[in-house]
């Protein structure tokens, strides 16, 4: 059974950056042919996907958040991290780490709160 645990500070001041890491047990995330996936929810919004990285290490990010997203990984420790610079009271949102296998997010962490506030 994959398990995914996301890790990081529920506040951040605007203009910092946001800093997640995604904890994997169950299975390597560098196994083919899976793309290890940010996304976030907005309050009183839908799910937005942020970006991934691939088993390859190769990565993917939104177009609207290409310029500020980047994530990264420690094969060592089976983590993928995000990060999000020069974050705004907008980017407040339960950011979410899943696995995405040809077509559907099979597995998700629970999310983990962030806030943007001073």
């Amino acid at each position: 059974q994959v398990q995914l645990q996301e890790s990081g500070p529920g506040l951040v001041k605007p203009s910092q950056t946001l800093s997640l890491t995604c904890t994997v047990s169950g299975g390597s995330i560098t196994t083919n042919y899976y793309y290890w996936s940010w996304i976030r929810q907005s309050p009183g919004k839908g799910l937005e996907w942020i970006g991934y990285i691939a088993y390859s290490g190769s990565t993917y990010y939104s177009p609207s958040l290409q310029s500020r997203a980047s994530i990264s990984r420690d094969s060592s420790n089976n983590q993928f991290s995000l990060q999000l610079s020069s974050v705004t009271p907008e980017d407040t949102a339960v950011y979410y780490c899943a696995r995405y296998e040809t077509g559907w997010f099979d597995y998700w962490g629970q999310g983990t709160q962030v806030t943007v506030s001073s």
